[in-house]
Order: structure tokens, then sequence, then C-alpha cells
């Protein structure tokens, strides 16, 4: 683990410069990635949660529509 962390703090330190050019695409491909990601997690998340309960509203609503039935 000392090895690890004397490594990780002598590399921060030993840096050149990079001569390379990131364009405005990268830039772009980075915020579509990060927004899909995003909203696939939400995705997810809404799934999880609204599913069931959908699910249950309608059987409380079938529940009633048969003691309505019952009681016509």
């Amino acid at each position: 683990m000392y090895k690890l962390t004397f490594l990780t703090f002598l590399f921060s330190f030993i840096t050149t410069t990079s001569n390379a050019y990131l364009g405005p695409g990268v830039g772009g491909g980075v915020i579509a990635a990060t927004l899909g990601i995003i909203i696939a997690i939400f995705a997810a998340v809404f799934g999880l949660i609204w599913f069931p309960i959908k699910r249950l509203l309608k059987k409380r609503k079938e529940k009633k529509e048969d003691i309505q039935k019952k009681i016509d």
C-alpha cells in the first residue's frame, strides 16, 4: 500500500505537456454521453418505481369495479 501511495504521489508530479488538440466535437460528445447516462439512470429508476405502482392502481380499480358490480 505504501508503494502504491508513493508511486501515485511521484507520478502526479512528473507530468509533461501534451501537444494535442481537442476540438469542440469532443466537448459535445462528452456532454451527450453524460446526459445519456443520466437519462438512462432516471429511466431505470422510473421503470422500477412506476410500473409496480401502476399495477397496484389497476388492481385497486378492478377491485372497486367488482365491488360495484356486486352491489348493483
